[in-house]
């Protein structure tokens, strides 16, 4: 059944207990019918009783979402939350798109099966959120799509508004480590792997290894150093 609704084969351990099982499968069948009701929708979606959406009419959703534990999503903005098929949140994860009613933010895409870890903030503003197919994202992620003014020493920083230099976008297939930071301008490529911790910010090519504070190329993952090659050569 785990299988048809991801669409891949799905293995569970044998060594894991009957009593966990049972209460996962509860949990899960109870999930499945509060997010259809709370989404008002015939689809294959998972909402944990506890997660709290608002601006629900803004989310557009594949099948096979799956909502966990306490998690907190504002759909306010203007192109609202597109969500693909099989996009899965753990526990706590915080999506606002419109941090003040002073302007309401662009929006967020994720592509198809995307995970997104326990504990992250995704936000918007004025700059927009873009995430790829199969990308993964590791627990405490959090992305700020936008920044403050800070031109006019006469004011408060917090009343010289906000401006975006592009959003966030990460590629496909890339896995992002735990505590990492995408900074506003963050442009990452296809298949690269941002380590724990790293705050980014700028263009990354593909199938890089980027860390560090501030975040630089570590390395080309194996099987990618041609394309790197030519890129470099191009430029």
């Amino acid at each position: 059944m785990v299988s048809k609704m991801k669409g891949e084969d799905y293995n569970m351990d044998p060594a894991l207990p009957t009593g966990y099982l049972l209460h996962t499968c509860w949990v899960r069948l109870w999930s499945m019918l509060w997010g259809r009701m709370r989404l008002h929708t015939l689809k294959s979606v998972m909402v944990h009783p506890t997660a709290v959406i608002r601006c629900s009419r803004r989310i557009h959703f594949g099948k096979g979402l799956d909502v966990g534990r306490r998690c907190y999503i504002d759909a306010l903005s203007r192109e609202g939350l597109v969500l693909g098929h099989h996009v899965s949140m753990g526990h706590y994860t915080h999506i606002q798109l419109t941090g003040s009613l002073h302007h309401v933010g662009m929006g967020m895409t994720v592509g198809n099966y995307v995970g997104l870890g326990t504990h992250g903030y995704y936000g918007s503003g004025k700059g927009r959120v873009k995430i790829g197919d199969h990308t993964i994202f590791g627990n405490y992620v959090s992305i700020h799509p936008e920044n403050h003014n800070t031109d006019d020493p006469t004011r408060p920083i917090r009343e010289q508004g906000t401006y975006s230099k592009g959003g966030v976008t990460v590629g496909c297939r890339c896995w992002i480590g735990a505590k990492a930071t995408l900074l506003d301008g963050t442009d990452i490529g296809d298949d690269c792997i941002v380590a724990a911790g790293a705050v980014v910010s700028g263009t990354f090519p593909r199938g890089t290894v980027i860390g560090g504070v501030p975040a630089r190329v570590l390395s080309v993952r194996p099987g990618f150093e041609k394309q790197a090659e030519d890129k470099t050569a191009q430029e």
